[in-house]
């Protein structure tokens, strides 16, 4: 509040004083302060103008009297301004006055006064915006060395900024790039900060600007503002961040500069103002609409759960006096023959399970504090009241979502689990299959209890509910300790239901014939033998109890009604379902290959059907007319192909099998095969596959090759082998490996057998150990090929390729997987 003695202004002391007398007061009165004694003193006429717009807007002046006593409300004030100062004169006096030709100190008086009146509202600040260069002229003293000056100035920019209109004039007169400036100088105050982060905070609201300050080097400023001492500067600094995360265009920009590890410490710390929480999680929330930015939140801690309103957790049945336990039902040791009345002691308990020095794992214990936490939320009714504010009665809309930490956001997912609403069951269980994204959280939702909801509600009566957790099944059992449990709770008895049932949707059967696929993986089987004993079962020593329970389940996809099915899914233009259904097959052709054995001709019009995806009828006269494919669709169509022909790989070790197919066919199919545009890694398999079945068919069957032998056989592999044992350059070696195998796959047996032949079995096991990438793979995919003929089995034992391979497939490195099935063919 500013106040004066009536001397200098007399006739202020009783009236207003008007316009025309303002402005001569002001001119005389900076005359006079010009000239007195030579001292700097404020000038009168600043100081009266002023003392009138603190009687405009709403402060209270004291009056002014001999005595001191009296004074004069805000409202009186500005009822007496009104009627007495129509014109706007004064407010162009000081325009002027901000000039770059005046006295430092009159600028900074100037502006003041202009802030303080334009406080008053839009019409005070439309009567600003009418002169010309005001803005200009405000921008360039943000380059002030006055802290006063700086903040009255950006005071001025926020008041105008907040007039929709004026926002592109005062953007356009450069002052972003001003403030850019300030708010990069080494001390600023606290006053000065706030007023320009709420400048940028008004102009963030116009989308075509947001932009314009995301692309400035503004975002680390703004980062760092989050951790100031000034709650307000933390606010403000917030609320421009939750502007520009409304354009999405903003978000890359904004994730490279750190904004999601800062907002995700700032909800972690459960610290700080509810402003600034409420800015970082709208924020974070804009952001998790990208997939791949809601997986970095996943990573920072951070675990997006649907907000499903107050009345679902009606249905909420907590247990009288439930004693805390683990996920698997057992109960831990009582301190107590009796519980407490209301279950005090239990719920200190699972909060304090920590402090308790029990021997268990920090996931069980992070499982039991969390469920005990949401459970007691869910008792009190305050599961979802944030900030004070009172739980929400009715359903809100789908996309309604907010962030918790990874702990709590588990157990809050998994008690939704539990409740009646079908809805919110189906948006809990697509929140868990999207925060499955590393073994850490799928670990802990399999000890929150996930599971077991998750198999039971596969039985649901709503589709959506049965596809939403068909599909968190499916990325949980990403995790082979997880799978083990999935299947455990009786998982394969509800998908065979399923399958069995012909009005399934095909979304439905896809992802649960995923789940299948990832229990009877064979790559996965003979990993687990590997760890346990050799490859072929001589040495395994395994947990016989384990392999008898597991029969019990898995003896029910071997009910004829589930095989056919799985057979009738290879003859589905679905790429995704073949790759998955061979595998499965796959599977049963290891366990049981009688039971494929008696379907051999069902069985080959589903390969068939597999290897013909995406071309025309296969005759000798329209071999080369192949249809051009995408490189998604050639991607998708690669791996069913490469799938299907590791299921024939396998069905051709079985005479009776062999005996009963088209043999010609099928040789012609994967020699179009090797001539799509499939990528290169699919036709490894293909091309093993044809090895195989040439080999087996007597090769050759009366078709003409694809490639030009004489030319490959005599002049190209020769040249590639010595190129692999002589060069000096590790470089070249595998440049001459990944050609060989591109040569091979398009060969056939003939290649294969001419590089046996010419000693390049040696040379191939030594690449196995010093190469890497597409080299190495590329020479485990060769050395698979010629294991298909057994008379080179002895040449690749010998030249030691089995520790090699073992070592391989122990790191779990990117190539395991093709070295686990080579060291299944050979002899050990």
């Amino acid at each position: 509040m500013l106040c004066l003695p009536s001397s200098l202004f007399p006739a202020m002391a009783s009236a207003t004083v008007p316009n025309s007398k303002l402005k001569l007061l002001a001119s005389t009165a900076l005359i006079s302060h010009r000239t007195i004694s030579g001292r700097r003193s404020p000038p009168a006429a600043i100081l009266a103008v002023q003392l009138a717009i603190h009687r405009y807007p709403r402060l209270v002046v004291s009056r002014a009297t001999d005595d001191g006593a009296g004074s004069i409300g805000a409202d009186q004030g500005i009822e007496a301004f009104k009627s007495s100062a129509p014109g706007a004169g004064y407010v162009g006096l000081f325009v002027r006055m901000l000039g770059i030709d005046n006295d430092p100190l009159d600028r900074e008086q100037a502006i003041i006064a202009l802030w303080k009146y334009s406080q008053g509202g839009k019409t005070c600040i439309d009567e600003i915006m009418q002169f010309r260069g005001c803005i200009t002229l405000t921008i360039n003293l943000l380059k002030s060395e006055s802290l006063s000056t700086c903040e009255a100035a950006a005071g001025l920019l926020r008041t105008i900024s907040s007039v929709n209109p004026y926002r592109d004039s005062i953007a356009g007169s450069g002052a972003i790039e001003e403030i850019t400036g300030l708010l990069s100088r080494s001390f600023l105050a606290a006053e000065v900060k706030e007023q320009t982060l709420c400048t940028l905070w008004n102009l963030s609201v116009d989308e075509k600007l947001r932009e314009k300050i995301a692309s400035t080097e503004l975002l680390p400023a703004l980062i760092k503002f989050l951790d100031d001492e000034e709650v307000k500067v933390q606010e403000a600094a917030g609320g421009v961040l939750a502007n520009l995360a409304l354009s999405h265009s903003n978000h890359s920009i904004m994730v490279e500069a750190g904004v999601i590890q800062k907002l995700a410490e700032i909800l972690k710390s459960r610290e700080g103002s509810n402003v600034t929480r409420k800015e970082a999680k709208s924020v974070l929330l804009e952001m998790a609409k990208d997939e791949y930015h809601r997986i970095l939140i996943l990573e920072e801690g951070l675990l997006l759960v649907p907000i499903i309103g107050a009345a679902a957790y009606k249905s909420f049945r907590p247990v009288s006096h439930s004693w805390p336990s683990l996920p698997d039902g057992t109960e831990l040791e009582r301190s107590s023959s009796s519980p407490s009345r209301f279950g005090a002691s239990e719920l200190l308990l699972g909060l304090n399970i920590k402090d308790e020095g029990l021997n268990m794992e920090e996931a069980k214990m992070n499982a039991i504090v969390g469920r005990t936490q949401q459970q007691f939320l869910a008792r009190i009714g305050a599961i979802e009241l944030e900030n004070g504010r009172k739980p929400q009665l009715e359903l809100p809309p789908d996309n309604q979502h907010t962030l918790l930490p990874w702990m709590d956001g588990v157990a809050r997912l998994v008690l939704i689990l539990g409740l009646d609403d079908q809805s919110a069951i189906a948006r809990a269980a697509q929140s868990i299959a999207d925060a499955a994204i590393n073994e850490h959280m799928r670990i802990s939702f399999k000890e929150a209890g996930a599971v077991q909801h998750l198999v039971q509600l596969l039985g649901h009566d709503s589709d959506a509910v049965r596809v939403s957790v068909a599909h968190a099944l499916e990325r949980l059992a990403f995790s082979n300790e997880v799978c083990k449990v999935i299947e455990s709770n009786g998982v394969v008895d509800r998908i065979v239901d399923i399958l069995k049932n012909m009005n399934t949707s095909k979304c439905l059967v896809e992802k649960t014939v995923n789940i299948l696929a990832r229990i009877f993986d064979p790559s996965k089987e003979m990993k687990t033998d590997l760890h346990y004993g050799s490859v072929n079962g001589s040495e395994a020593v395994l947990d016989v109890g384990s392999r008898s329970s597991e029969g019990v389940t898995r003896d029910k996809v071997l009910d004829s009604s589930v095989w056919s099915r799985l057979i009738e899914i290879l003859k589905t233009p679905n790429p995704n379902l073949q790759k998955k259904a061979a595998s499965i097959l796959e599977y049963l052709a290891i366990t049981e290959p009688h039971m494929l054995t008696t379907t051999a001709a069902n069985i080959e019009l589903g390969l068939v059907a597999v290897f013909q995806q995406g071309f025309f009828d296969v005759t000798e006269e329209n071999i080369d007319n192949e249809p051009e494919l995408s490189v998604v669709q050639a991607e998708e169509v690669g791996s069913a192909i490469s799938a299907a022909s590791q299921l024939l790989t396998k069905l051709l070790d079985s005479e009776p099998f062999h005996s009963s197919i088209n043999s010609t066919r099928l040789i012609l199919l994967l020699r179009k095969v090797l001539k799509s545009s499939i990528p290169l890694h699919a036709k490894d398999w293909v091309a093993a596959c044809l090895v195989k079945l040439e080999s087996s068919a007597g090769f050759p069957v009366n078709l003409d090759n694809p490639i030009n032998m004489e030319v490959t056989l005599y002049g190209t592999i020769p040249r590639l082998l010595e190129q692999i044992r002589t060069s000096f350059s590790t470089e070249m070696q595998e440049a001459a490996v990944v050609e060989l195998n591109a040569v091979i796959a398009k060969g056939g047996v003939d290649c294969t057998r001419a590089v046996a032949a010419q000693g390049g079995i040696f040379p191939l096991v030594k690449m196995i150990e010093n190469a890497s990438g597409d080299a190495l793979e590329a020479s485990l995919a060769i050395l698979y090929n010629l294991s298909m003929d057994s008379e080179n089995h002895v040449a690749i034992v010998t030249a030691g390729a089995i520790p090699l391979l073992r070592r391989l497939v122990l790191s779990e490195g990117p190539q395991w997987r093709h070295a686990l099935h080579l060291l299944r063919t050979l002899p050990t």
